[in-house]
């Protein structure tokens, strides 16, 4: 068994893979109306803020926050997934799917999700895969929308989904002789 792992596998559990999700930054085109709405607002926030320096006093700085919130609403949506992926690990056993991740303000998290003979796999095959296993809800101000839930940008994409497959085959296999028991 792997350092670090004593414990949190069941007895019959082996790792079969482990891996990260791809590290580099990427640019995603849904990412364009909030940085495009956040650098407009953090332009005029800054064009706020030389207007109301060149007044005397500190009144400029009430611009400050806005500034920055306008670099948030830009920039947030642009680095945190990257910034998220670095701080992410992956690993595959014969019976689930882990998913680890060390981030600020969040601590350490790992989250596991079984494999069964009923998991639906999304399989997106790209030179960096990403293959989705479950999903959440979350709520947003809007109402809920649901969240995917996978092994997302790793170089060994097919590899991976077909130890799911075997692994899902297995539970099918098992699942199938218990239905045979009398």
């Amino acid at each position: 068994m792997k350092d670090g792992w004593e414990g949190l596998l069941d007895p019959d559990e082996k790792i079969q893979w482990q891996g990260r999700p791809d590290g580099a930054f990427t640019f995603n085109w849904d990412h364009g109306i909030p940085f495009i709405f956040g650098l407009f607002f953090a332009g005029f926030a800054l064009f706020w803020m030389i207007m109301a320096a060149q007044g005397s006093g500190g009144f400029w700085m009430f611009g400050l926050l806005h500034f920055l919130v306008g670099l948030g609403i830009a920039l947030g949506p642009v680095f945190w997934p990257t910034w998220q992926r670095r701080h992410t690990w992956y690993t595959l056993t014969n019976k689930r799917a882990f998913i680890a991740s060390d981030l600020p303000l969040k601590n350490k998290r790992l989250d596991s999700y079984p494999i069964t003979a009923g998991t639906v796999f999304s399989f997106y095959d790209e030179p960096l895969a990403t293959i989705h296993f479950a999903e959440t809800s979350k709520r947003t101000k809007k109402g809920t929308h649901t969240v995917k839930i996978g092994f997302e940008r790793i170089p060994e994409g097919r590899k991976v989904l077909s130890l799911m497959r075997d692994i899902q085959d297995k539970a099918r296999q098992k699942q199938h002789d218990v239905k045979r028991e009398p």
